[in-house]
């Protein structure tokens, strides 16, 4: 992958349409044309917590993922943004930034558990972002797709105190 190509904006990796999920063609292209070692981290925890900023600073940007101004969630399905590892040259760190879950405008919870298993497995390091303790829904989430000897779990959690 050509070094210019590592500053694109992000773009939509797998699309979430009426509770179908379909990969974008253009987003593999972008991936198969990546040349050298990639570390992949993916995001995903409850709705509205800050998942986009927070990969927008893992991206070294204040911008970048779209960040929604509302209680509305903004981000739709999976989006994908390849930048230059921070501190690996020749490396390139690919994002990836999920919807939240357990928004109820989506109404079938089964899809998020689809969103929450294909971000672990795509991840060579996937975050929960919790704004507080992690939850026994969430909990039995991890249990699911968590057999993957390679996916490192990072927990991060905030409060507001």
């Amino acid at each position: 992958m050509a070094s210019g190509a590592t500053t694109m904006d992000p773009i939509c990796l797998v699309k979430n349409q009426k509770n179908h999920l379909t990969v974008n063609p253009k987003a593999l292209k972008i991936l198969d044309e990546i040349s050298q070692p990639v570390v992949v981290v993916a995001i995903a925890g409850l709705y509205r917590t800050g998942k986009s900023y927070l990969m927008n600073r893992l991206a070294g940007q204040n911008h970048g993922f779209r960040l929604g101004s509302t209680v509305r969630s903004e981000t739709k399905g999976i989006w994908m943004w390849c930048v230059p590892h921070p501190s690996k040259p020749d490396h390139i760190l690919v994002l990836l930034d999920t919807e939240g879950l357990g928004d109820v405008e989506k109404g079938d919870s089964k899809n998020d558990s689809w969103i929450f298993a294909l971000a672990v497995l795509l991840s060579s390091i996937f975050v929960y972002n919790s704004m507080n303790t992690i939850n026994h829904q969430a909990l039995e989430q991890l249990q699911y797709p968590s057999g993957s000897s390679t996916t490192r779990f990072h927990w991060v959690t905030g409060n507001s105190n």
